[in-house]
C-alpha cells in the first residue's frame, strides 16, 4: 500500500494493519491534550494517532500497544522514522494483561466496534474480538491519572452503552463532540472524553464535509497543520 504522508511524518501502511482514516485523524487532532505528559494509546495500528498528538503536544511522552503483531512492528518503524521518535514507544501487548506502576495522564484508543467484517485484519482492528468495551474502560480506569482525561472515537450508536459502562467503572463524560459526515446529516460518530473527577459536560458538533468530496472549513481548518492537500 502507498504511504499516507503528511506534513512532519510519513505513515507507511500494511495490507495486514487497518489503514489510515478519518477517524483516526479526528481523534489524533482533536484529543484534549492539555496537561498530558504521559500518554498511552491503546490499539495503535499504523501509529497514526499517537505521532499526530506527538506534534500536538512537544513535551509528552508515548507508549504504543496493539495485540497484533503487524500492527506492534508497523507502528515501531513508522515512530522511528519520525521527528518525535526520542518521546515515542511502543509494545505488541494484549491490553488486557498490560500491567505497569505508571499513571498516565491521556489513554485515546480509537477502539473495536464492528460486528461483522471481510477481512483478517478488519476482524482484529474493527471487532470487539481480542478487547471489548468493558474490557478497554475498565482497564483504562485504573491506569488514568487523578486529573487524566480517557479519550475514544466511536459509532454514534454505540455512545450510550459505552457512557454507561464508563459510569459503571467510575469515570464521568466530561467531553462529547458529535460528528456529522456531511451537513444536514445525521450525527455520524462521536468523540467521547472521561475523567475520574465530574466537572460540568462540554458538547459540541463537528462536520467533515459540507458537500460531498468537499471537506468543511472546520475541517479544513483543523488538520491545516497535519494534511497536505493538493490544489
Amino acid at each position: 500500500m502507498k504511504p499516507f504522508t503528511f506534513k512532519q511524518f510519513v505513515i507507511q501502511q500494511s495490507k495486514e494493519v487497518f489503514r489510515v482514516g478519518t477517524d483516526g485523524v479526528l481523534l489524533g487532532a482533536l484529543a484534549n491534550i492539555e496537561n498530558a505528559f504521559n500518554i498511552l494509546e491503546v490499539g495503535t495500528g499504523t501509529g497514526l494517532i499517537s505521532l499526530m498528538l506527538a506534534q500536538r503536544n512537544p513535551e509528552a511522552q508515548f507508549l504504543g500497544i496493539d495485540t497484533n503483531k503487524d500492527a506492534a512492528e508497523l507502528t515501531k518503524f513508522n515512530f522511528e522514522k519520525s521527528p518525535f521518535f526520542s518521546r515515542l514507544k511502543n509494545n505488541h501487548q494484549d491490553f488486557k494483561n498490560f500491567e505497569t506502576d505508571k499513571k498516565f495522564d491521556l489513554i485515546v484508543s480509537n477502539p473495536p466496534y464492528f460486528e461483522v467484517s471481510g477481512s483478517e485484519k478488519d476482524k482484529i482492528a474493527r471487532q470487539t474480538v481480542e478487547l471489548n468495551f468493558s474490557q478497554l474502560i475498565s482497564k483504562s480506569s485504573m491506569l488514568l491519572s487523578k486529573n487524566g482525561v480517557f479519550s475514544v472515537i466511536l459509532p454514534a450508536e454505540t455512545g450510550n452503552d459505552f457512557i454507561a459502562i464508563a459510569i459503571e467503572n467510575g469515570m464521568f463524560l466530561i467531553r462529547k463532540i458529535n460528528i456529522k459526515g456531511i451537513e444536514n446529516s445525521k450525527v455520524k460518530r462521536l468523540i467521547l472524553e472521561f475523567s475520574l473527577s465530574e466537572k460540568d459536560l462540554i458538547e459540541s458538533e463537528f462536520i467533515i464535509e459540507k458537500s460531498p468530496r468537499q471537506y468543511s472549513d472546520q475541517y479544513l481548518e483543523l488538520t491545516k497543520e497535519f494534511h497536505v492537500f493538493r490544489k
